[in-house]
């Protein structure tokens, strides 16, 4: 496993899903996951510091966790599999610590908001440089069922059980403002991608 950091965020133009780009912590290889609206919203308003007057439901898991006695001791994205992202979080309660599956969406906001590190099998992570060398044999049939990002490429819709966004500066971030300032970013600044 690989430390991550979240190194953007933003709307893939193409699918109109938003996209959390992680990069390796002491490198330059990312892994792209695309999230759900409010996911985005959640990571971006903590990165931000945004409050909001009751908590969202990262803010309520952090409160529980404190109030428990409890510590994330870490997030892990292990798996890709027909094109949903794995994860898990790392609780610790005394002496024991409990495996949690989660979202990677989820398990971003909340390791955020909790300051964990987050880590990433080595197997997803891409080189961008390498990638975007490559360029696809003729016979290769690009479905996109594969996750990752080229600007070429179809990205599925992503539901909200599923995982397969920038700066505001005040408390009044809407979805519909989050929206229109990703709309402005490009396919292109993410690179070429498709572990």
């Amino acid at each position: 496993m690989i430390e991550v950091i979240v190194s953007r965020l933003g709307l893939d133009a193409k699918s109109n899903s938003y996209v959390v780009v992680l990069q390796e912590k002491d490198g330059s290889r990312l892994l792209p996951i695309w999230i759900g609206q409010a996911e985005a919203e959640s990571i971006v308003m903590h990165m931000h510091n945004v409050k909001r007057p009751r908590p969202l439901t990262h803010d309520l898991f952090r409160t529980l966790v404190l109030g428990l006695g409890a510590e994330l001791r870490r997030v892990n994205i292990t798996r890709v599999a027909q094109s949903t992202y794995y994860a898990d979080l790392q609780v610790q309660h005394g002496g024991e610590i409990v495996q949690i599956d989660a979202r990677p969406s989820d398990s971003i906001a909340i390791a955020l908001r909790l300051s964990a590190p987050i880590f990433a099998a080595e197997a997803l992570l891409v080189d961008p440089e390498l990638e975007a060398d490559e360029e696809p044999a003729d016979d290769e049939d690009d479905t996109g069922d594969e996750p990752g990002f080229t600007p070429d490429s179809e990205v599925e819709e992503e539901d909200d059980e599923t995982d397969a966004v920038s700066p505001a500066s005040d408390s009044d971030l809407s979805a519909e403002q989050l929206k229109r300032y990703l709309e402005t970013l490009r396919p292109e600044d993410f690179g070429k991608f498709n572990p």
